[in-house]
């Protein structure tokens, strides 16, 4: 099985009356490991999963416990159907999270991602170690589609589908991204890099703005769906890169996580970078940052309390999930009540 840790960050925004502030547009996930302390055969226990926070701040627990998660996503038409991926594979539920199977094969184990096509929900991507498989029947035949990746190199650490079209995917892998047009049929290489791909991330304010965060050629963009990519010069490249996020709230809002270097922001959509390291542990050791739907920015420090910030960065506090290494901050459009 595999730990998920789906956190629902509701907006908790107060106004004197008669002022009314809307509920966010967003629901905000996070998939994690609360492992802190624990080794094989300790008899400390752990609580990793789903999780989910209220209105008034509190967390609470759902579905099973397992640590070895790596990421989740769900089906929009129906948010009780969810997948995740980890070191034994991909698991789906359909009722929410109450019972689960495990969907593939001996051979695709130690996922690292998973991804379903929001115009094609049936559709769903795995990221693997050595390639990537998919399906087309909600996984329940999961097959590889590797044509087009390098025989060498296929390692694949991220999964990203394109919102504005059916069967069109971006894949980090360990030698550049890759892009499918058509369901995974056929792979095609958009940008090479020497070291591996490690997040690849689409605007949420526009569809032909990507950003991507690298081992070892920094943050690089493109402004055309994808389709040519250029390195972004002013951001930190002197160590690896973990991930990058878009603010929902704030177009010109960026993020960079990273083990050596902390937290970078850029509030100028990508002109200019700040480290923004004030506040969290001296190690810097960010493993992942995400923006919820009001804005606030978080990092995650392995081993460490989740941080939160509410003014991008400048200052941060300890938030909740103590000992825990987040693997995925998700944003979904609020469902429809």
């Amino acid at each position: 099985m595999s730990p998920k840790v789906f956190v629902v960050l509701l907006c908790n925004h107060f106004a004197a009356a008669p002022l009314v502030v809307a509920a966010p547009a967003y629901e905000f996930f996070v998939c994690a490991n609360v492992n802190r302390n624990y080794v094989i055969g300790s008899k400390i226990i752990t609580t990793n999963g789903v999780f989910q926070r209220g209105a008034a701040g509190e967390w609470q627990h759902l579905g099973y416990n397992d640590a070895g998660i790596t990421a989740v996503a769900f089906d929009p038409r129906d948010r009780n159907v969810v997948y995740t991926s980890a070191l034994n594979g991909l698991w789906r539920s359909l009722d929410g999270g109450k019972l689960w199977r495990i969907c593939n094969d001996w051979d695709m184990t130690e996922a690292r991602d998973v991804a379903v096509d929001p115009n094609a929900p049936d559709c769903v991507y795995l990221a693997l170690p050595d390639g990537i498989a998919a399906s087309t029947d909600r996984a329940q035949t999961l097959v590889r589609r590797e044509n087009g990746l390098p025989a060498r190199g296929k390692y694949t650490q991220v999964l990203q589908v394109d919102r504005t079209r059916a069967g069109r995917v971006f894949a980090g892998c360990e030698v550049g991204i890759f892009l499918t047009e058509d369901g995974a049929q056929h792979w095609r290489q958009v940008l090479a890099t020497k070291e591996t791909v490690y997040d690849v991330q689409q605007s949420p304010h526009d569809p032909r703005r990507w950003l991507a965060a690298t081992h070892a050629a920094g943050a690089v963009r493109s402004t055309d769906g994808g389709l040519t990519w250029e390195k972004i010069t002013t951001a930190p490249d002197s160590n690896p890169l973990y991930n990058v996020t878009f603010d929902v709230s704030d177009p010109q809002r960026l993020a960079l996580g990273s083990w050596a270097l902390g937290v970078f922001t850029s509030e100028d959509g990508g002109r200019t970078w700040v480290e923004r390291n004030a506040g969290l542990p001296a190690l810097h050791h960010v493993w992942r940052v995400g923006v919820d739907p009001a804005g606030r920015l978080y990092a995650s420090i392995a081993g460490e309390t989740l941080f939160v910030s509410a003014d991008f960065g400048r200052t941060w506090k300890p938030d909740a999930l103590a000992g825990s290494q987040v693997n995925k901050f998700v944003l979904l459009p609020r469902r429809a009540s």
